[in-house]
């Protein structure tokens, strides 16, 4: 007998499997972190952060977001409990008060701190104190800063004390009580630092609590 001449067939080569189906527990995943990313972009696109923004001077803040406080209510209060006189500004048209905050200053002494905001968004505060010069500076700025250097402004002489590139702290003695402080500073122009000390030596005086008794 012959054998058959006819060749088997030969079962072709077996290839990679295909791929498997993703779960559907990682498709749910995948979709999240896709949507949060797309919302993130929404967010920055559409000025999601417009409370503060940026000028060659300093930083500014939109008015729009910011709380208004009633400054010389405020002040009445504080000084009814203060052991030294306080000043209630007469800020200029446009001027508005945004922040108010007593406490203490290291090395004895308490501060009295009104912020503002100028008309462009700039924002100022004015602390008066009866804690020494240089320890109502470091409380303010977080730390002992040296003099920098003297401006005469409403009348009086203003110490600066500036880290470089930072912004400014002013202080004065106040006219009518030498153990007072007055310190500025702020985000401001040198103009807008000139119309707040001006501001502050022309407001209403009020006394000590002690003396309203």
């Amino acid at each position: 007998m012959s054998a058959d001449p006819t060749p088997t067939p030969q079962s072709p080569p077996a290839g990679p499997p295909p791929p498997g189906k993703p779960s559907r527990g990682s498709l749910r995943v995948r979709d999240m972190l896709m949507c949060l990313a797309v919302l993130l972009v929404v967010v920055a696109v559409g000025g999601g952060v417009r409370s503060c923004s940026f000028a060659p001077g300093g930083p500014t803040i939109d008015s729009g977001t910011a709380p208004t406080i009633d400054a010389p209510a405020e002040l009445a209060d504080f000084a009814r409990a203060s052991e030294f006189p306080l000043r209630v500004p007469a800020v200029p048209q446009g001027w508005r008060s945004n922040s108010t905050d007593r406490s203490p200053v290291q090395d004895g002494g308490t501060a009295v701190r009104v912020g503002y905001l100028a008309p462009d968004g700039r924002y100022l505060r004015l602390v008066q104190s009866d804690g020494a010069e240089e320890s109502v500076v470091a409380s303010e700025a977080g730390g002992p800063l040296a003099g920098t250097g003297v401006t005469d402004a409403a009348g009086l002489r203003w110490v600066t004390y500036q880290k470089d590139g930072g912004e400014p702290f002013r202080v004065a003695t106040a006219p009518d009580d030498p153990q007072v402080r007055w310190l500025i500073t702020g985000s401001g122009t040198d103009a807008d630092f000139a119309a707040l000390a001006q501001a502050t030596v022309a407001g209403q005086l009020l006394p000590a609590g002690a003396e309203q008794n």
